[in-house]
């Protein structure tokens, strides 16, 4: 009985986010390249604001940055609170270029700086990346996370965890392609803000219980014992044995968390659709804002279950999804389902529609077909799109091998995140760097990453296990933020020795009002004031 109920809450309320969704864009256009890749042009401060939120947080944050938690404490705030301040640069300084130039993708902005080669580079990255790296981690995190959670294998009746997890998979998979494949950006900015409200609540939720769970004085009495009991997982200042040093902050943190929230296609693309630029400063400063609270649901749940359990748990990703069935209702169960399908569904539909977008806009009419019409690029995308959900599916599963996960996605998303953030950045700053820089950037800075981390360099005969560059000989944080350094130099050099015969000036689109808001400068200040205030109070 317990299971039908939860079965039936978890069918209802995902079915109406289902359903609100369908009603909000239902006269929405989607049979043009604007209003099915960009909504078009359309998207308040409050939808993108949500969209950028949820399509952030996800089963591989609930469960790898809590499992991250575990083990090192508040140290891991690093990533989101840090993503503040890379929202506060992007409002200020990325987005108003981005809209300058009216484009759908980074790949099509770095072609009007740098040109058509650069933007072919650039496409094939994000797009290989996303199908091979991103969406099986989402899928894998999800199926894996729900499976702990609410145990699907109990549930659904299934003989085997891998069957549980495999069903999953293919569910999310399925529901999400529909939303990115069929409603475009628009389904997916509504249905992300929609699941973003129920993941605040839901997660907020096992906070709460998680904190009277420490003991029976209440939530106030929980969270004053967990200081107690363990201050050291308090603490914001990182040490060069844990996962998130103090001085990364300054160099591949920084890095990761700068080109995750001003370039990164699967994120970004919702503030390409603002309808102006001042919907567009407001949207990204109050997901900025809300990123400066999100710990209370990423974080202290994993100082939660490490309270609770400590050794009990085989490994740290196992943290959330025990902490969720010690505490949760079993009469919530359907609802905290729906909200986790949500947050994995968010991220799904996003990237699979950001890789859509890419191959429809930047390699099939770029490359294979120019002459083709907006009817025909929008199929292409959707067959593609398919594709690469099968492919995503197929990879979810080997994941099992990758240790924590969070420390992987972070490495994975090394190998391409750096290069092209340094190639953006110097074609906004530089205006006399060539193409050639920049298509040399990215590839040899994928090429030194890669060697970095996957290339052996001997072994170790303590332990029987094969050593690398990284981190063995330098912090892979530093690492990053040397790779940087060493691009924009490189470029610059290539700039200075064969500059463009005239300097690049970028020209107005004049697709949307470029108006500024006038809050902009004291929002920022005021993101700028709350973090260094968290990181000052939990340095005391």
């Amino acid at each position: 009985m317990e299971s039908l109920l939860a079965l039936v809450t978890f069918v209802i309320v995902t079915g109406l986010v289902g359903l609100f969704t369908w009603r909000a864009t239902r006269q929405a256009d989607h049979q043009t390249s604007s209003g099915y890749f960009l909504a078009g042009r359309s998207l308040g401060a409050g939808v993108i604001a949500g969209s950028l939120l949820l399509t952030n947080l996800s089963t591989e944050q609930l469960v790898g940055l809590n499992g991250a938690a575990f083990a090192d404490g508040f140290i891991v705030i690093a990533w989101e609170v840090g993503a503040a301040l890379a929202l506060v640069l992007m409002g200020l300084f990325f987005l108003p270029r981005f809209l300058k130039s009216g484009i759908a993708t980074v790949p099509e902005f770095l072609e009007y700086r740098f040109g058509n080669l650069t933007r072919a580079i650039t496409t094939i990255i994000f797009v290989v990346a996303y199908a091979v790296i991103l969406l099986p981690i989402v899928l894998y995190t999800g199926a894996t996370g729900l499976n702990s959670m609410l145990d699907i294998q109990e549930l659904t009746g299934l003989d085997s965890r891998l069957q549980a997890i495999v069903l999953m998979v293919v569910v999310v998979a399925g529901i999400g392609s529909i939303y990115a494949l069929v409603g475009g950006l628009g389904s997916v900015a509504i249905s992300d803000t929609l699941n973003g409200l129920l993941l605040l609540i839901g997660g907020g939720m096992i906070t709460w219980l998680g904190l009277n769970a420490v003991n029976d004085g209440g939530v106030w009495s929980g969270l004053q014992e967990l200081t107690k009991s363990h201050p050291e997982k308090f603490e914001s200042i990182g040490t060069a044995e844990q996962s998130v040093p103090f001085k990364t902050l300054f160099t591949g943190v920084l890095l990761l968390n700068l080109f995750y929230w001003c370039t990164n296609q699967q994120i970004i693309q919702r503030t390409f659709a603002a309808r102006n630029l001042r919907e567009g400063q407001k949207g990204v400063l109050l997901a900025g804002f809300l990123k400066v609270l999100t710990p209370i649901i990423l974080v202290l749940p994993g100082v939660i279950a490490f309270h609770l359990f400590g050794s009990e748990l085989e490994t740290r990703d196992a943290a959330y999804g025990t902490l969720v069935q010690h505490v949760l209702p079993w009469y919530l169960t359907g609802f905290f389902a729906a909200v986790v399908i949500g947050a994995i569904l968010s991220s799904f539909n996003s990237g699979l529609n950001s890789c859509a977008t890419l191959f429809s806009l930047g390699i099939y009419r770029a490359m294979i077909r120019p002459d083709a019409d907006d009817s025909e690029v929008i199929r292409m995308g959707k067959w593609f799109g398919w594709v690469v959900t099968v492919v995503s599916v197929i990879i979810a599963p080997l994941l099992v091998y990758a240790g924590g996960i969070f420390g992987y996605l972070q490495k994975m998303n090394g190998l391409y995140f750096i290069p092209i953030f340094s190639v953006v950045v110097v074609g906004m700053l530089g205006r006399s760097v060539p193409g050639m820089a920049a298509n040399t950037a990215l590839i040899v800075g994928c090429l030194v990453i890669a060697f970095g981390y996957f290339v052996p360099i001997g072994t170790n005969a303590e332990t029987d296990s094969v050593t690398y560059l990284v981190p063995d000989f330098i912090n892979e944080f530093h690492f990053l933020g040397v790779v940087f350094v060493a691009l924009v130099g490189l470029m610059l050099l290539i700039g200075a020795l064969r500059p463009l015969d005239q300097p690049w000036q970028q020209a107005h689109a004049r697709k949307v009002d470029l108006t500024p808001w006038p809050g902009t400068k004291w929002a920022s200040l005021g993101i700028l004031f709350l973090v260094i205030a968290i990181y000052t109070v939990l340095a005391m």
